[in-house]
């Protein structure tokens, strides 16, 4: 099978042919038919999980991924041939991810059937960064008329949070550029900020001088989320989930939250899957491309929304 491997943490992202994986005892095998990319693909390729979990080599890359149920090892009991599904293709060891045209899980991983109201792109798009806007929104218990900012609201994980905000009734105020602004808008967004025009901050505080509620930050370094967080009242709550807050700093002021990663699975996923069912959550894929091309759009920058591998 055809399948997206680095040969060593650091090598070059590259195309290779790969035995399919057969399902054991307890474990399920997947025909991927779509694959969701994110920055974390990158970040897995040149080492970050080495020493933490044990690897593969040639090691598939890709956390996410949906398409149908192709075998069942013995015993699987939730899942059958022809099911559609969607999941979280990274358990231990590390190295037989998404972006290939099979792979195989345990059924207790992040595998959940897909909703007729769902294609399988849209489903594939979900996981990683759906999840953790999900995530972020239940943490940070947001009621209405929460004055929320998101920094990086255009990528993906930003895009979900858009939505998942204003669901929940807060003000939305998200960072993009003026060509994103109506996109922005569309999602759910009350306002945005152009942080190519002038610093964020001031941007901030001459429309909203009292302050704001939360701050949701995807991008920022320690330092600018430090500035960013003087917007912030004392007791709001402030979320990084690139590690850039300083904890300590926080606690200070009373603000709660500080450095979070995502510990949805199943249930959060399929949540999230109905609310795309029913209409509520829109899956911002811009754009889609063959398994082949993913070396050019892993760890590409300024991602607009969701890209997608079709397989």
């Amino acid at each position: 099978m055809r399948a997206i491997v680095v040969r060593k943490f650091g090598d070059p992202i590259e195309s290779a042919d790969m035995p399919v994986p057969e399902p054991g005892a307890g474990a399920v095998q997947v025909q991927l038919e779509a694959a969701g990319v994110n920055p974390f693909d990158q970040r897995m390729a040149t080492g970050y999980l080495e020493g933490k979990l044990p690897h593969d080599f040639p090691m598939i890359l890709g956390v996410d991924g949906a398409g149908v149920v192709s075998a069942v090892g013995r015993a699987v009991t939730h899942f059958a041939v022809g099911d559609r599904v969607v999941g979280k293709f990274l358990v231990p060891p590390v190295g037989h991810g998404s972006f290939a045209e099979y792979s195989v899980v345990p059924e207790s991983a992040t595998l959940v059937h897909i909703p007729d109201a769902v294609t399988t792109q849209a489903a594939a798009a979900l996981p990683t960064a759906g999840v953790t806007a999900q995530d972020i929104v239940d943490a940070a218990k947001i009621e209405p008329g929460h004055k929320v900012m998101i920094v990086g609201a255009t990528g993906g994980v930003g895009s979900f949070l858009v939505q998942l905000a204003n669901i929940a009734g807060a003000h939305v105020i998200a960072t993009a550029r003026a060509a994103d602004a109506d996109q922005m808008a569309r999602l759910g967004a009350a306002e945005t900020v152009d942080h190519s025009k002038a610093p964020i901050g001031d941007s901030v505080r001459s429309t909203h001088p009292d302050g704001i509620d939360m701050l949701f930050d995807l991008v920022s370094p320690p330092e600018a989320l430090a500035e960013l967080t003087r917007l912030v009242r004392d007791g709001g709550t402030v979320y990084s989930t690139i590690r850039a807050a300083d904890e300590e700093l926080l606690r200070s002021r009373d603000i709660k939250g500080g450095n979070i990663e995502s510990n949805g699975a199943a249930p959060e996923l399929a949540r999230l899957l109905r609310r795309v069912g029913d209409g509520d959550v829109v899956v911002p894929i811009a754009a889609t491309v063959p398994l082949t091309d993913a070396p050019a759009v892993i760890g590409a920058s300024g991602a607009r929304g969701k890209t997608v591998l079709a397989i």
